[in-house]
């Protein structure tokens, strides 16, 4: 749907990696092999906030054998991340690599292709979900991405994978087993208090996906208006949740067309819903052309938070994906009553 990384780009990049590999090799080759693993320093290598968290809550009080790296670490999301040199030098010496797996991280197969560390291990979000993963959907209303409008459903296009895997728990919970099985298979020795923490925290996460399906199913409404782009698809769909929204996925359009907002204003009036939607960072000028446009009288704006520009500093602030997703909670509960 949205070709956010150029086959330049990656070509670029391969060729890139390529190069730095085989100089980095041949000063690494007689060092790698000769530390001693007495050191017992593992790197752990992931690109989003979510899967840094999830980590760390199956580390506990992170052991000093450890390194725990989240690559997009300043504030922008996936979408528009271009790896660097380093970054890629990063992923290729660590021990466990996780990534999304999606269109925004085609770049990591490049980096994981032939690695430093050959007993380098990965995580692809979406290949762990399998046959539950879901396509990214235009919805009635929507306004389309340029290509789509003119026509050009090429097989890639009709294939494209919703990257925001993460705004599901029970998705979470999938991935949380695995990275812990993935973290106990480079350091067996702490594997008693892994499986602990992992038990530990895979309660929260049941704990509050039921709390999502009590309160969910006990609103009175059963729909969602986006004037914006659409990253809730899986936490939509666990819980029996409809939608309409602006575009779909994170779509690299900025402006919605005028059927998408007149189309939005009359779904607002025909469900007489007092508050719509808007993402973490976004300003409010389609959900504002959209109130004006409505019929019926005030509408309230709520923000959810899809965490693709949270940082280990807002992780410091105690900032969890925990936290955000019963933040997010609250709101759902307030949008559809």
């Amino acid at each position: 749907m949205n070709k956010r990384y150029s086959r330049l780009s990656i070509k670029s990049i391969s060729i890139l990696l390529t190069v730095f590999l085989m100089v980095f090799s041949i000063s690494a080759c007689g060092t790698r092999d000769t530390e001693s693993k007495a050191e017992s320093e593992f790197k752990i290598v992931t690109t989003i906030f979510p899967v840094y968290d999830w980590i760390m809550n199956v580390l506990g009080d992170n052991p000093s054998n450890i390194e725990v790296s989240l690559l997009i670490d300043n504030g922008i999301d996936m979408h528009s991340y271009q790896p660097s040199v380093d970054d890629i030098l990063s992923i290729s010496s660590c021990d466990l690599f996780i990534y999304v797996g999606g269109e925004s991280d085609q770049w990591a197969e490049d980096a994981i292709a032939d690695p430093v560390n050959k007993d380098l291990r990965s995580i692809n979000l979406l290949e762990t979900l399998g046959d539950i993963a879901k396509a990214e959907e235009l919805k009635e209303g929507m306004t389309a991405e340029a290509e789509e409008s003119q026509g050009e459903e090429s097989e890639e296009n009709q294939d494209e994978m919703d990257e925001h895997v993460w705004l599901s728990i029970k998705n979470a919970e999938l991935f949380v087993k695995k990275i812990s099985e993935s973290i106990i298979e480079i350091d067996e020795k702490q594997a008693p208090t892994y499986k602990e923490n992992t038990a530990n925290y895979l309660q929260k996460l049941e704990s509050l996906d039921q709390e999502y399906e009590n309160i969910i199913s006990s609103s009175g409404g059963k729909t969602l208006l986006f004037c914006d782009r659409f990253p809730f698809r899986y936490l939509i769909d666990d819980y029996g949740l409809d939608y309409y929204a602006a575009f779909p996925g994170c779509s690299a359009e900025t402006e919605a067309s005028f059927e998408t907002i007149r189309f939005l204003a009359n779904k607002a009036d025909d469900l007489r819903l007092k508050r719509i939607i808007i993402l973490e960072g976004s300003d409010n000028k389609l959900a504002n052309a959209i109130i004006q446009a409505r019929v019926n009288g005030d509408t309230e704006i709520l923000s959810l938070n899809s965490m693709q520009s949270l940082t280990t500093e807002d992780y410091g602030n105690g900032i969890s994906y925990l936290s955000v997703m019963e933040d997010n909670l609250e709101v759902i509960k307030k949008a559809l009553n």
